[in-house]
């Protein structure tokens, strides 16, 4: 099942059900069913069953008589998340080209909530606060249902399913602070999308072609088969420490190819199109914007 949230009437948001190019809302193939994904998280588990059974068989009505959604205006899928969780030095090719030490354990980290940002909107800084912005193209996995101490081998059957992330990071105000949290948290620095796509779909987190574009250029392309701590070690792991809970957004790490260690580094300016594609999910698209601070004189 592919879930999105969508801009509603009155600015609140909705939950669709969507295929590749169009969606209806989830309430008109389930009367009863979940109108947002608060809702779907929070509600009847039997509901959500109900629904993914109800999109299954409305495919076809879907694609005759759905909206676009190239034509919608998209949030993230968890417009909302309690928690954004994230793990840096992933994959190989990035600890290489930063000349770290790999780490011995997944190695945890905070994106504020409030930085989380749709498909289509815009990427947004002061440049006179950060110069130095990057892209990192990462799977994201979201938690189905409250997780605390769980078993590696029991640790998939806590995720609702997976989406794009753009970890984006100004990567002065990373170095310079000496840890990551607000380099990585400037608002707009977190876009997610386009779809929540469910484990039915994806029973495999660890076998998808990932890949990052700037202007159409190619940047970031490796497998999800080549992180050193797999989703289900990342779930299990972040759950002895503190509970996971519905909603909650776990970051998984990027490939190589980041822009601030390419020689000379290669980092995003106004105007730039930046795109997260992951197989199986889609692609999530932002545009760059400088938006400088406007202070009264």
């Amino acid at each position: 099942m592919r879930l999105i949230s969508y801009r509603a009437a009155g600015g609140h948001d909705g939950l669709g059900v969507a295929t590749l190019e169009r969606w209806l809302p989830a309430e008109t193939l389930l009367s009863d069913g979940p109108t947002t994904m608060d809702e779907l998280l929070t509600g009847d588990p039997d509901r959500r069953a109900a629904l993914a059974s109800a999109a299954a068989s409305g495919t076809s009505h879907i694609d005759s008589t759905g909206s676009r959604l190239e034509t919608t205006e998209l949030l993230a899928p968890v417009p909302r998340p309690g928690k954004v969780v994230a793990i840096g030095r992933n994959y190989r090719e990035h600890i290489e080209e930063e000349g770290a030490d790999r780490p011995t354990a997944p190695l945890i980290f905070a994106k504020w909530p409030s930085s989380v940002i749709g498909h289509g909107a815009e990427i947004r800084w002061d440049p006179d606060l950060a110069t130095q912005v990057d892209y990192e193209a990462e799977l994201a996995v979201v938690i189905g249902r409250a997780a605390r101490r769980v078993a590696e081998s029991e640790a998939l059957d806590y995720v609702l399913g997976y989406t794009c992330l753009n970890d984006v990071s100004a990567r002065d105000i990373q170095f310079g602070d000496g840890q990551w949290v607000r380099g990585k948290s400037l608002d707009t620095f977190c876009p997610i999308g386009p779809a929540l796509v469910t484990t039915d779909e994806i029973p495999d987190p660890q076998r998808l072609a990932i890949s990052c574009r700037v202007g159409g250029a190619i940047v970031q392309q490796a497998s999800t088969a080549q992180m050193y701590f797999g989703v289900a070690t990342i779930v299990s792991y972040c759950s002895q420490s503190f509970r996971l809970e519905p909603g909650d957004v776990i970051a998984t790490g990027t490939p190589g190819g980041v822009g601030i260690f390419r020689d000379p580094p290669a980092l995003l300016g106004d105007g730039d199109e930046v795109t997260v594609e992951i197989e199986g999910i889609g692609r999530l698209v932002n545009v760059c914007r400088f938006d400088p601070a406007r202070v009264p004189a």
